[in-house]
């Protein structure tokens, strides 16, 4: 994404959906490009929270486990991450 898609912005959600894996194993490259091109007016990264999508069409073995996604999140700088999906219930 160009700095312009980013501009003003104060943080951000990147989404991934739980039945392809390869989405997931994208989510660091979205995140390095988002601080790359993005920070706070103090030069602080914006607070960025990470969507599992589509977690009502079953769960790979990574959302199987809420603590290896928290590490996840603590380790690649999210500030936290939730399940969802746009399926209603």
């Amino acid at each position: 994404m160009t700095r312009v898609y980013y501009r003003e912005a104060m943080g951000a959600f990147i989404v991934f959906d739980v039945t392809r894996p390869a989405t997931f194993e994208a989510v660091t490259k979205w995140k390095n490009d988002l601080d790359s091109k993005l920070s706070l007016p103090n030069g602080k990264p914006v607070s960025v929270v990470l969507l599992a999508n589509k977690c009502d069409q079953g769960k790979d073995v990574l959302m199987n486990n809420g603590l290896k996604m928290d590490q996840f999140c603590k380790e690649h700088g999210f500030v936290g991450w939730f399940e969802t999906s746009a399926k209603v219930m």
